[in-house]
């Protein structure tokens, strides 16, 4: 198993985050959302680490982590690319869309690409159904994509 946080990081994160929020009631989900925010994950070192000063099983640590689709378990990539594939976007080419942005970005739904730049994100319904299809980058909206306009809409996230 990859290694994505070391000791010296460990022991900042108990330090600045765990106990911060250890006197707290509940405190896992804002642990958990700190490790999200900092690491760009909540990997395993960080359940362990959880477990161990606030005595929670680090089952149900994973269980949390993994039920939320706003926590993963391996880091994202700086920009996140969510092709909606809602029913309304799906009839309007999401799955080109998917298949287009893979391409470009030689990496699969739900990966990162190699150089850490872009995470391609499931993503259902966003809410915006009458201008499909609609990818979000980070997050901004982009609407009416097509998979004739989608690698302009990438360009300016490369160059950052």
């Amino acid at each position: 198993m990859e290694e994505y946080v070391n000791r010296t990081q460990l022991q900042e994160f108990e330090n600045n985050v765990i106990n911060l929020y250890r006197d707290k009631q509940s405190p896992l989900m804002q642990i958990l959302q700190e490790s999200q925010k900092l690491y760009g994950c909540v990997p395993f070192e960080v359940q362990n680490l959880i477990s161990n000063e606030l005595n929670i099983s680090t089952a149900k640590i994973n269980g949390v982590v993994s039920f939320y689709s706003m926590f993963s378990l391996v880091p994202s990539g700086k920009h996140i690319i969510g092709v909606c594939t809602g029913t309304a976007c799906h009839v309007k080419g999401a799955q080109r869309l998917v298949s287009r942005v893979e391409d470009a970005l030689d990496t699969h739904y739900g990966e990162t690409t190699e150089d850490g730049q872009f995470t391609l994100a499931h993503t259902r319904c966003v809410g915006d159904c009458s201008k499909g299809a609609v990818v979000m980058i980070d997050d901004k909206m982009h609407s009416k994509v097509t998979s004739d306009n989608i690698l302009d809409i990438l360009e300016p996230y490369r160059k950052q």
